[in-house]
């Protein structure tokens, strides 16, 4: 029996994930529900948005169930043409993490000195269990992106996809030594129309990235009990 544990923003990202199951912990004090499965239990906790949330459920909750590894669940916002409902996050970046510039932003990864030649080095997601999605680099910072030029920034980082959450949890993980992987679905094309697209998508958003998450922890409870 292996013990994940599953984070998601958003009450109806978590809610998606093995909907309708499990039974409701206490808050601690981000809202969590445990599901009991044929080689796992889950734990799944909406941490709110943002990279501070994100990071603090990460760590109170491995604290308190101590998982084989950390799992995200959502939406996102779509910077480039790629074709996909749904992705595995093969890497993560802060974009709003760096040093202001009398020439610009200059991005760093996180937690390394904002000093000096930046490299080029997002967190590095688990190896892909062979779920069949499209691989992406996601970028995230806090806030919601709706700004073409900024997007464009994102990809000139290498990435395909925006959000506000992955790469907090990442940089967690590797603070507290834990294999890490999300699954994400876009909701808006991180643009003007990006509010009212993100309204009207996010329920089918979080339903197939849902999708995606169950079939992963299928894939690891099964390697776990076989191992």
């Amino acid at each position: 029996m292996t013990t994940l544990l599953i984070l998601a923003a958003l009450p109806e990202e978590a809610d998606a994930v093995f909907a309708g199951q499990g039974t409701a912990l206490a808050a601690l004090p981000f809202p969590a529900r445990r599901v009991v499965l044929a080689g796992a239990t889950v734990t799944l906790v909406t941490c709110g948005l943002g990279k501070v949330h994100a990071a603090c459920a990460a760590a109170l909750w491995t604290e308190r169930v101590r998982p084989a590894a950390l799992l995200m669940t959502g939406t996102c916002g779509q910077l480039t043409d790629a074709a996909g409902s749904a992705f595995w996050i093969a890497g993560a970046v802060q974009h709003d993490y760096g040093a202001a510039l009398a020439a610009g932003f200059q991005p760093y990864p996180a937690g390394d000195w904002p000093m000096g030649a930046a490299a080029d080095r997002p967190f590095a997601a688990m190896p892909d269990p062979g779920l069949g999605l499209p691989h992406a680099r996601i970028a995230s910072g806090d806030a919601f992106v709706a700004d073409p030029a900024l997007a464009a920034r994102l990809v000139a980082m290498g990435c395909q996809l925006v959000d506000m959450e992955v790469a907090a949890m990442a940089q967690a993980a590797a603070a507290l030594g834990l294999p890490w992987a999300a699954i994400k679905a876009p909701t808006d094309d991180a643009n003007g129309d990006s509010p009212g697209d993100f309204h009207a998508h996010l329920m089918a958003a979080s339903a197939r990235a849902a999708e995606g998450m169950e079939a992963l922890v299928a894939r690891l409870a099964l390697a776990a009990n076989n191992s």
